[in-house]
């Protein structure tokens, strides 16, 4: 457990301490936000704002995983889909700095790239001994074989958490603090599965190397919102969001708790929700249902301060993570012995 704490620790003070510098780089090169003209109004005075801070948030997660990492499949599989979904979002925000508006990376680009690491996840759910095309429902005790359903299954959990967290990414702080309670739900998680996994082994080192990886993640976010918080000094970007989201997809996988992610990922599930029931009521009667999507944006042109809406998405991702959590420790533990 000592390996977990430090490696938190560690995330969190590189973040802290590189992060001004980092900060004064990115305003030194020129790489500002891009701020929708169909946005809220309020929102154009954070044009210019340095973004792709989710650069940070990554160097400051994966030095001290490297370090401390036992380099189980897991843990790797991990390291690949966040740093992957990274790399997605990173060419997204390059090319908007670049072109000097708000659309970079087109959707099928996106998807084609979500579709390469879902492939490579998918490879390692066949490799690791633990890991199978099963799907766990809790309450109802039904454990369901998917077989090659699963497959498209979990493109649908690592495409949809991704894009949840991206359209999450709309206010100072708050992907970034949502992203720190779903990452320590998970962290709890892979905690007790890997103390109630027996002797050393293979399968204990696993879910090791797994909290070890949400550790330093929830570090680097942490610090990375000291800079975020409103009024913010950087944004995360696409470069962050996506990142976030495919790790905590992916955790939910290497934990074997992806139905749990209609709890622990709630908050990305409701922001990506308002934006279809938004899109599919103006086609089809042309009236919205919401002020603004996502959701957080209607609250905003209800004069919400972002600070009022920030902090009470937080408290209901953690209500609703913490009801996940339950749901882990009442049924998933008997299942897994």
């Amino acid at each position: 457990m000592v390996r977990v704490l430090i490696a938190g620790l560690v995330a969190m003070v590189i973040a802290v301490v590189i992060g001004p510098t980092f900060i004064d780089w990115l305003r030194r090169a020129g790489v500002g936000q891009q701020i929708r003209e169909e946005g809220p109004a309020r929102h154009i005075v954070k044009q210019g704002t340095p973004t792709m801070g989710g650069l940070l948030i990554l160097a400051s997660a994966i030095a001290p995983f490297l370090l401390l990492s036992r380099y189980t499949m897991p843990g790797l599989a991990l390291l690949f889909a966040t740093v992957g979904c990274g790399l997605i979002g990173f060419t997204d925000d390059y090319l908007k700095v670049r072109r000097r508006r708000s659309l970079g990376l087109s959707g099928r680009w996106k998807m084609l790239g979500l579709v390469l690491i879902t492939i490579g996840i998918g490879w390692v759910v066949g490799r690791v001994g633990y890991l199978d095309t099963e799907i766990y429902f809790p309450v109802v005790d039904v454990n369901i074989d998917l077989r090659w359903l699963y497959y498209p299954f979990l493109f649908v959990v690592i495409a949809g958490t991704a894009n949840g967290v991206n359209l999450t990414d709309g206010l100072d702080g708050l992907a970034a603090g949502t992203s720190a309670i779903s990452l320590l739900t998970f962290l709890a998680i892979a905690a007790i599965s890997w103390i109630r996994s027996g002797p050393p082994g293979d399968r204990s080192s696993n879910y090791l190397d797994v909290a070890i990886f949400a550790a330093a993640l929830i570090g680097g976010v942490i610090g990375f919102l000291w800079f975020n918080a409103f009024p913010a000094e950087v944004f995360m970007g696409d470069t962050g969001s996506m990142a976030l989201g495919g790790a905590i997809a992916v955790l939910a996988v290497m934990t074997q708790t992806e139905v749990l992610l209609v709890f622990i990922g709630a908050i990305y599930l409701i922001e990506a929700l308002s934006v279809m029931i938004q899109v599919a009521s103006f086609k089809r009667t042309g009236r919205r249902v919401f002020l603004m999507a996502p959701i957080h944006h209607h609250f905003e042109m209800k004069a919400w301060s972002e600070t009022k809406i920030m902090v009470r998405f937080w408290i209901v991702g953690a209500i609703l993570c913490t009801i996940g959590f339950v749901l882990f420790y009442r049924y998933y533990l008997s299942f897994k012995r």
